[in-house]
């Protein structure tokens, strides 16, 4: 993975996305999904602890005692790229977690299913989080991701996502929620934030296929 040279801020937030070498598919099964998820939750923490494949599930009890180097605030895993809302705790600690997760992925993905070469594009990208009202907003638009781009019609349903953890309809503990919903009274309400915008969303979708259309 080609190395970013603009270094990251601790305590800060950003939006970090990628997306798969000539918009090629990243997760072609639930097992692919399932992957990317279990790196997430590995390679947050700090090292020292052992190869990610050959760890077993004591030893990732103990993992989790380790020092972390990133919150994941929230994610969405499309068919052929991925968003990540995350916040640096540790000096380097974003460009770590993402090479790791992104060399990790690849390296999976080509052995399952018989591929060289790289899997994802280049330099995964990432925008810094200036205001609050910029962090829910990006929360919300990764979280309808897979509503406005009409893979599914009821956010509940979406599995690769953690808008689930947000609304209470599932329980894991790979995000770190509370960064977003300490700014509304429930969980409720911020269902109601994200599904106000599903409209808006599909239309400024819309919009931007027949930009890109034009373009060819």
């Amino acid at each position: 993975m080609p190395i970013r040279t603009t270094p990251f801020a601790n305590d800060y937030f950003y939006h970090i996305y990628n997306r798969g070498v000539e918009k090629r598919i990243t997760y072609l099964d639930d097992r692919d999904f399932n992957h990317f998820l279990k790196i997430l939750n590995y390679y947050r923490y700090s090292d020292p602890k052992p190869s990610f494949s050959k760890t077993t599930e004591e030893q990732l009890k103990s993992v989790e005692k380790n020092e972390r180097i990133v919150e994941i605030i929230c994610y969405c895993l499309m068919p052929n790229h991925f968003h990540l809302l995350l916040k640096q705790l540790k000096e380097g600690g974003i460009s770590e977690f993402m090479r790791k997760i992104s060399d990790g992925h690849t390296r999976y993905f080509n052995t399952k299913h018989s591929r060289v070469g790289p899997l994802f594009q280049g330099t995964f990208k990432a925008v810094l989080i200036e205001t609050d009202e910029q962090l829910l907003h990006v929360s919300r638009y990764i979280h309808l991701n897979p509503v406005v781009s009409l893979l599914v019609k009821d956010l509940k349903g979406y599995k690769w996502s953690s808008y689930p953890e947000y609304i209470g309809s599932r329980n894991h503990k790979l995000i770190s929620k509370e960064e977003i919903l300490n700014f509304f009274k429930d969980a409720k309400e911020y269902e109601r934030f994200c599904l106000d915008q599903i409209s808006y969303g599909i239309d400024l979708e819309r919009i931007k296929h027949k930009l890109l259309d034009g373009e060819e």
